[in-house]
């Protein structure tokens, strides 16, 4: 068997999984305090005003970072949960549903920086505008993720049903991505390309991308710890969580 095909095999295993996640979970938090320290620092400190929005814009390494996680997160998670359904991995149901509250975090960040964001530029907290108003619904669709997981007692089957409710929800993304395309929108276009010249100053391009490399990290960390939480509920009563957990006792 290959290796990498191996490790995958071994980390579908409840008991290597927990040991995984312990272990890489503190790595993937330290690393993302430290980009995200640095990013943070030059957004603040490295970087000259904006020509036309003065320091207001500085919210951009908060608002963009939060707002590509939110989007990732939800397609991550939707990619999960079909690996789920398909082939009936548990490790992947659990990822999945790990990722929601994350996601949905991230995503009132998004709606939270973009309404302070709004407020000097647009002279209003909130504004009907496409962009917000779909990254609104998208808010209510991990919601829905959330409340439908947490609503049917039996975890298998719970993980399933909200995972198609997921992957059904996903068709939302490019909804996202491309309405201030599609419509008139306050909402700026894109002013950062992954191919092609961005029209933003390159000066300006290292701290947004330490934060999104940071924000990366802290998901991870964040995903491993929720998902690891999930594992031992579901793994509650057998031998090798009691032998876990009597080790641990024993070393305080």
């Amino acid at each position: 068997m290959n290796p990498v095909v191996r490790w995958f095999h071994q980390l579908g295993s409840p008991p290597y999984f927990d040991r995984f996640a312990a272990r890489w979970a503190p790595w993937c938090f330290g690393l993302a305090l430290l980009v995200m320290a640095w990013g943070i620092w030059g957004a603040l400190f490295g970087v000259p005003a904006d020509y036309q929005q003065g320091d207001s814009f500085r919210i951009l390494y908060i608002h963009v970072p939060s707002a590509w996680m939110s989007m990732f997160i939800f397609a991550l998670m939707a990619f999960y949960s079909a690996i789920a359904l398909i082939w009936r991995i548990k490790l992947c149901e659990i990822l999945a549903m790990a990722c929601a509250p994350i996601g949905a975090g991230f995503t009132v960040i998004t709606l939270a920086t973009g309404s302070i964001w709004g407020k000097p530029m647009w002279g209003t907290w909130w504004e009907w505008d496409p962009r917000l108003t779909s990254e609104l619904v998208l808010l209510f669709l991990y919601l829905g993720v959330i409340g439908l997981y947490q609503a049917i007692d039996d975890r298998r089957n719970a993980a399933r049903a909200a995972g198609l409710l997921a992957i059904v929800g996903v068709a939302l993304l490019p909804v996202i991505r491309y309405s201030v395309e599609w419509w008139n929108s306050l909402h700026q276009g894109q002013t950062i390309k992954v191919f092609g010249e961005s029209s933003m100053d390159p000066s300006m391009l290292p701290p947004l991308i330490a934060m999104v490399i940071g924000t990366k990290f802290w998901f991870l960390g964040s995903l491993l710890l929720r998902a690891r939480a999930d594992n031992l509920e579901r793994e509650a009563g057998k031998d090798w969580v009691r032998e876990r957990a009597a080790a641990q006792a024993s070393a305080r």
